[in-house]
């Protein structure tokens, strides 16, 4: 068991919980319970805790979650909570993060070679 094993239950659950995240607060009660072996394939899912606004940041809130991966057998193999502070939605923050494309991408140019 290694801090891999927390990187990819944290990778597999930024989708869902951190995509919009600018600050990790802190990680408690991380648990490695069962060994991870070459070739297992592991499975993440994550539970809302706890969630409120922040005090300082109008456009942000804290979030606190659990996250648990399991590995092909349904063995618990890693437990851990995590919070952070999250943009919320509508935040000015989050407007046009995608750059603006030079070209745009449409049926006739999709599968054009750079």
């Amino acid at each position: 068991m290694s801090t891999l094993t927390v990187a990819i239950a944290v990778g597999q659950s930024v989708i869902d919980t951190t995509q919009n995240a600018f600050a990790n607060l802190g990680w408690e009660d991380i648990r490695m319970s069962h060994p991870v072996f070459a070739g297992d394939t592991l499975y993440s899912e994550s539970i809302v805790l706890e969630k409120r606004e922040s005090a300082s940041r109008p456009h942000a809130g804290i979030v606190t979650i659990r996250t648990r991966t399991l590995n092909q057998d349904g063995e618990e193999v890693c437990t851990f909570r995590r919070t952070f502070l999250v943009y919320k939605r509508g935040a000015e923050q989050l407007e046009n993060q995608f750059p603006e494309p030079k070209r745009p991408l449409t049926l006739d140019t999709a599968d054009e070679r750079a």
